[in-house]
Formats: structure tokens, sequence, C-alpha cells
């Protein structure tokens, strides 16, 4: 019998579907778990995706609003980006929230590493938290159209839990930092 942690797929040929600078898309040609032929696509980020959450000296955080088009709807979401792969997370946390909010922190922790869609997707997610806070212009992308709100961290743990908040980096980010308050170590 394999070992379960083994990978248990074969791939028997593959071909690139799409490609554009953000992502590529693979189709590949396996043979299954079961010993059975079948096809996989699997979506490769060029970017690693990442999240901050603020929260200044009254325990206050930002969110940044836009319409978001792949789900053709309106989110509340924590700032957050991509990050190249050549540049160290922190580094593009940095730069998402000066960009999106104007805000630089002068304390950082990293909180989370997760896989955003791991049945389709490899993409990566590095979330941080982001403390000491100082105030500066914003820098939005040309593609960004977005809302700013500072908020006490409790309404928006409460916007989570309620459903009004769906982004799922957002949901992780804002319930480890909700954890992180209740175990004392904020």
């Amino acid at each position: 019998m394999q070992n379960p942690e083994e990978n248990p797929w074969a791939i028997t040929s593959q071909q690139n579907i799409y490609d554009n600078p953000w992502i590529n898309v693979t189709e590949y040609q396996v043979i299954n778990p079961s010993g059975n032929p079948g096809i996989y696509g699997k979506v490769h980020f060029k970017n690693r995706a990442i999240g901050v959450v603020t929260l200044d000296a009254d325990m206050n955080t930002y969110l940044v609003g836009q319409y978001r088009f792949p789900i053709d709807e309106y989110s509340w979401e924590l700032p957050e980006g991509g990050g190249p792969l050549g540049i160290e997370p922190i580094e593009g946390a940095k730069r998402e929230l000066l960009e999106e909010t104007g805000l630089i922190a002068h304390e950082w922790t990293e909180i989370q590493r997760m896989h955003l869609s791991n049945s389709v997707s490899d993409e990566l997610c590095f979330l941080f938290l982001a403390r000491n806070l100082e105030q500066h212009e914003a820098e939005p992308e040309e593609t960004e159209q977005l809302q700013v709100r500072k908020l006490p961290f409790k309404d928006v743990y409460e916007m989570v839990c309620n459903g009004q908040i769906t982004d799922s980096m957002t949901v992780a980010a804002v319930l480890r930092v909700q954890l992180m308050i209740l175990e004392g170590k904020i």
C-alpha cells in the first residue's frame, strides 16, 4: 500500500491553456488515485496573495471597499493584493498597505500562511498584522477605485461573523486576530 501522504496522481501529458501576467492555466491528462485516466486543470498564480490587518492604538482597523470584477459584487475587505514572487512577502504587504490606505506601519507580525483554493490553484497567501500606524497619502493603482473605512476591530469581527464580509483572506485574518486578542497576545 502506498503512503497516503505521497502523491497518488500520475501526469501523462499537460497543455498550457491560458497565460497572462498574473495567472497561467494548465490542463493535465492524469491517472487519478483510483488508477483511471482523468483530467485536471490548475491555475498557477504568478504573485503571492497578501493581506494586512491594521490595528491602531484604539483597536481600530481599516477596510478597503471595491467592486470585484470576478464575483460581480462590491466587497469590503482588508488592504490586500499581489506580491511578486521575487520579493519578500512583508515588502509586498508594506506596498499594498501604503498603496490602498496611505498607511505606513512601524510594527509588523506575520499571522498566517494559507492556500486560498487548493483544489484548483496554487495561490499562497500571507497575512500580516500591522501596528504603530502613520497616515500618509494613498497611492492606488489605475485599476483601483477604492473607499477606505476606519472601524473598531470589534465591528469588523461582527461583520465577518454575520456574513457581511466574505473575502476569504479577510475572514481568516480577522478570525486569527480575534483569537490572538482572546489569548492575550494583543
